[in-house]
């Protein structure tokens, strides 16, 4: 009888991901793939296409079904969440969601499909945000050079996807043309950001945040790095955000709450001048949106943000 040998664990986060000693990984979720489609019912056609041939990255466009010939429309660059280490563009979780986005709010979608740890630990995934923007501006798609208004791009995301797009609107406004440093909003739903001076109901709810973020960032010094934590050394450096508006949504019951208010509160006080917006759905919890769509608070959180990419 042949015997099989036990590969030994050396990182378990389960249910999500486990790294093995011999440097395989096991993703324990998000790993469906849902076609793209030019004949979708949805309200919205969807197409897949390589940003990047050299670096990998790709991404997922949605056109609303409405879009005339020529008709110029707001542009959501969009981060997935999970981590930093899961899902995709194109899983059964995303793929619906960033489909009704663009039917509803009648924008064009671009959906990233950035590297993830740990294989390409961060700031790998900051990096590919970063050039997927400049490539989205760039216009090189028929898409997006159809129907792009390069006046209305808008950055955003869900969890570790809002984490990105906060980090994407800052290097904006920081390194970016003056075309980018005026992108017309960012979008953070529940984002995913910590720190070390929480709360004791925060600390116990959110026990593993700190281990996550080591296995996605290793070289991170810590939960008060700046990437994880945008106000570790005072809100100065958010007067440099590239955009007009900000858009914050929270859940009652997410732990990931306190974060998201504190990170409205800090920019108000930082000095930047546009307008911003924390918008919380009570009693709901984590991303409740892209696993229960079909709630009414869902159906009302679609509303918020087809609004605020119509203004």
């Amino acid at each position: 009888m042949e015997s099989s040998a036990v590969k030994e664990i050396e990182i378990d986060l389960s249910p999500y991901i486990r790294l093995y000693k011999d440097g395989t990984v096991d993703r324990l979720a998000g790993n469906e793939i849902l076609p793209a489609s030019l004949l979708s019912e949805s309200g919205a056609s969807s197409k897949d296409v390589t940003i990047s041939r050299e670096s990998g990255i790709s991404a997922r466009l949605y056109l609303p079904s409405s879009a005339g010939r020529g008709q110029k429309l707001p542009t959501l660059v969009y981060f997935h969440g999970g981590a930093f280490i899961i899902e995709s563009p194109f899983s059964p979780l995303y793929h619906p969601y960033t489909e009704s986005v663009s039917a509803n709010s009648k924008a064009l979608v671009v959906s990233i499909d950035y590297h993830r740890p740990p294989e390409h630990p961060l700031p790998a995934a900051y990096e590919d945000a970063w050039a997927a923007l400049l490539w989205v501006v760039s216009r090189v798609d028929p898409w997006l050079g159809d129907y792009a208004d390069l006046s209305r791009i808008f950055v955003g995301g869900d969890s570790a996807g809002a984490n990105i797009a906060h980090h994407v609107a800052l290097r904006a406004g920081t390194e970016g043309s003056e075309e980018l440093k005026k992108l017309r909003g960012l979008i953070l739903m529940h984002p995913y950001f910590w720190s070390s001076g929480l709360s004791e109901e925060e600390r116990e709810r959110g026990k593993t945040v700190g281990q996550m973020w080591k296995f996605a960032c290793p070289d991170s010094e810590g939960v008060d790095d700046l990437w994880i934590n945008p106000m570790a050394k005072g809100s100065e450096g958010l007067r440099n955000l590239g955009c007009e508006k900000v858009l914050i949504c929270v859940a009652g019951k997410d732990f990931l709450k306190g974060r998201g208010v504190a990170y409205g509160e800090a920019l108000r006080r930082s000095g930047w001048e546009g307008a911003v917006e924390v918008a919380e759905d009570e009693g709901e919890d984590h991303v409740f949106h892209l696993f229960n769509p079909e709630r009414q608070k869902s159906k009302v959180m679609m509303e918020r943000v087809s609004s605020f990419l119509e203004d």
